[in-house]
């Protein structure tokens, strides 16, 4: 090995243990919002009841007509519908929906947001001024009507996968609305950091602008990002569940939140519990992705965690 190589060893436990006490103190800020906490536990608890839905004793599809519009008892715990399915099991199976489409929007804003935003806030100039003036465009764009638009188009254009899966269309469309935000955030963060002094450094010694970007400056945007994260997640449930309350979203009979309420809107004076629960789970997911999102906010404040550093 050549001088160089054996001291980026001996310098890699001290990164390893300053990478863990940074883990530790973001955790220990973290629990200490009991809001974030509470939100965990909460949106825990749904994606497992969505990953257990299979396990129901009850097909979320199978009319049982003799059944229809039953109360809530032990044997259907949330009642049924005006086709005698069980409730619950449609809406555990419409939370695997809508959780799909969410995270499916983060994977897609991530991808295009971060990406437009590292190389605008790095590079900066023209290329910045171009991105920026595309990014502004798009922020302008009346979303909820253009994701009826695109929903509607993408039906009709001949992309098999697209066609065989609703889930993916709307995934695409909320997602490719959706990323302006992260662009803006992460060119904010990078026009701050591309003028410390480890960039700097790393630029006087021939590092690449890619490595640059990737090894140095991203790892230290990661708070923001994730933050963001954790708040679009959020932002995509409203957006899908939305849409299929509209009817351009997820097509019955496959089962989300969005459409369980948009079917509901006949029978909402005679069988409320067939609107309450399905909203009811809008409300639990959203208001506990935003509770953790301000958890995060917190824990990955950089004043608020040097002020940590003594405690721990």
């Amino acid at each position: 090995m050549d001088q160089n190589t054996f001291k980026k060893l001996e310098l890699l436990p001290d990164r390893l243990l300053e990478a863990d006490n940074t883990v530790r103190i973001v955790w220990k800020r973290f629990r200490r919002h009991s809001g974030a906490m509470i939100g965990s536990v909460v949106l825990i608890l749904l994606i497992l009841g969505s990953l257990l839905a299979p396990l129901s004793p009850y097909d979320p599809d199978e009319s049982h007509v003799l059944e229809r519009f039953q109360t809530p008892s032990l044997q259907h715990p949330l009642g049924t519908d005006a086709l005698g399915r069980d409730l619950l099991t449609r809406i555990l199976y419409g939370g695997r929906i809508s959780m799909t489409v969410g995270l499916l929007v983060v994977g897609i804003t991530l991808s295009i947001g971060v990406t437009i935003g590292a190389v605008s806030g790095y590079f900066g100039g023209l290329i910045d001024n171009v991105l920026m003036r595309i990014t502004d465009a798009f922020l302008t764009l009346p979303s909820l009507l253009v994701l009826i638009l695109l929903s509607a188009l993408l039906r009709e254009v001949d992309i098999p996968l697209l066609q065989q899966s609703s889930v993916l269309t709307i995934g695409v469309v909320i997602g490719l609305l959706s990323w302006m935000t992260f662009a803006r955030l992460v060119r904010a963060t990078f026009l701050t950091l591309r003028e410390m002094d480890f960039v700097t450094a790393s630029r006087s010694l021939g590092a690449s602008p890619l490595r640059i970007i990737v090894r140095h400056i991203l790892p230290n945007a990661i708070g923001p990002i994730i933050v963001e994260s954790t708040l679009e997640l959020g932002y995509a449930i409203i957006e899908e569940s939305g849409l299929s309350f509209l009817g351009f979203g997820i097509q019955p009979p496959t089962p989300s939140w969005g459409n369980l309420l948009s079917n509901a809107q006949e029978n909402f004076i005679r069988y409320p519990w067939l609107s309450i629960f399905p909203g009811l789970m809008i409300f639990l997911s959203i208001i506990s992705v935003n509770y953790i999102g301000d958890g995060l906010r917190d824990a990955f404040d950089p004043y608020k965690v040097l002020q940590t550093v003594g405690e721990v």
